[in-house]
């Protein structure tokens, strides 16, 4: 078999290289089963690639050397990844990746979400690549259980659903930064201008309870790692779903919660974790996302000595991130007066993110959070 260029023998799905080939997608996948190098352990990407390698020399695949170059890493993709999908994880423009069927894939880039022009080969395609995927991490995903959620060893957190919860296969990804962004990049993006920094950094020094809040894409996870780079040499405790927050500080623990096994057994959740957290003298807690009843036993924690934890929370604003606090410990069976006088004396800041015109992350507004007559009252501080 010769490859004079983008195309091999068989067909070619999409304008695909011959990765895309069925045939030889499949005749180097047979190879590979019996590759000492790879059944021999886990074989990382490098691993791979020398097995692919062979396996097309065995083939008879002939090639230039550009081309040779990306058939191989055009099969290691579609055999040891995501497939079509690693082209745009490989951008480092890309956060998100949103797949709804095989052939609708769109990406978020610098807030901007467009089409994508990759696409699998049928809805089939797109299931098989995720079972092989999400097989070595120990997470079920077939008819008897239609979802999924994990992260994938470079830190990329994954979603996917099928039917006939979604009309069509459906597939999230969300890249983490690899590392934290400084103050003077988030200014250059126009994400955290120099007189809302300075109100951080003063926060975080004085240590104040903060909550960041905004809708989902907007740049939360990233200000809590900025903000907890700040905080020297505390010992901070970091309880999350997926590890979004990379060591963000020199003296961190982290804690991750634990689904429930596919019997439905075994499930560690972030309440669970936030009471364990206070007995790890934590100088700060930080919980990666308030949702649910755990908010009551970080309210508390905040009220008792564990001054500069922080959160962040699913709210369209200030105003809104307290009430939905508030909402939270009512469902923890906390009695409204309490629960308002408790978000009332455990925060000290919200700090609120939106998107500006053109797409981009900022901070909109800085409030402090003071107790009023009736519970909590937000007084600006700062706003764009």
């Amino acid at each position: 078999m010769t490859v004079h260029g983008e195309v091999g023998t068989g067909r070619s799905v999409h304008g695909a290289s011959a990765a895309a080939d069925t045939g030889l997608r499949d005749a180097v996948a047979r190879r590979l089963r019996d590759d000492a190098e790879i059944v021999s352990g886990r074989p990382d990407r490098a691993a791979l690639r020398r097995a692919v390698a062979r396996a097309l020399a065995a083939e008879g695949v002939v090639a230039a050397p550009d081309v040779w170059a990306r058939l191989v890493r055009d099969l290691v993709d579609e055999i040891g990844g995501l497939g079509p999908l690693e082209a745009l994880l490989r951008d480092p423009a890309v956060t998100d990746v949103m797949v709804n069927g095989a052939d609708d894939i769109h990406v978020e880039r610098h807030g901007r979400i467009a089409r994508a022009g990759q696409a699998f080969d049928d809805d089939a395609h797109l299931i098989r690549v995720l079972a092989r995927t999400l097989g070595p991490l120990g997470v079920r995903l077939d008819r008897a259980h239609p979802f999924a959620d994990a992260v994938l060893p470079g830190g990329v957190r994954l979603h996917a659903i099928l039917p006939p919860l979604a009309e069509r296969p459906t597939l999230t990804l969300r890249r983490v930064p690899a590392t934290i962004p400084g103050w003077e990049e988030l200014e250059a993006s126009g994400s955290v201008p120099a007189e809302a920094r300075e109100q951080l950094i003063r926060a975080v020094a004085s240590r104040r309870n903060i909550a960041i809040c905004g809708r989902a894409g907007v740049g939360k996870t990233t200000l809590l790692a900025r903000l907890l780079a700040e905080v020297g040499d505390d010992r901070v405790v970091i309880i999350e779903d997926a590890p979004e927050l990379r060591r963000p500080a020199a003296h961190t623990v982290h804690l991750r919660t634990r689904s429930a096994s596919p019997d439905g057994i075994g499930e560690i959740d972030v309440a669970t974790l936030v009471r364990n957290a206070l007995r790890m003298r934590p100088d700060r807690l930080v919980v990666g996302e308030v949702r649910g009843a755990e908010v009551a036993d970080l309210l508390q924690s905040m009220n008792t000595g564990h001054d500069g934890s922080m959160t962040t929370v699913h709210a369209n604003g200030a105003d809104e991130a307290i009430v939905r606090l508030e909402g939270m410990a009512l469902l923890a069976g906390v009695p409204l007066a309490a629960a308002r006088a408790q978000v009332a004396a455990a925060l000290d800041l919200v700090i609120a993110l939106d998107r500006n015109p053109a797409g981009g992350r900022r901070v909109k507004t800085i409030v402090e959070v003071v107790l009023g007559h009736d519970g909590a009252v937000a007084k600006q501080r700062w706003s764009c």
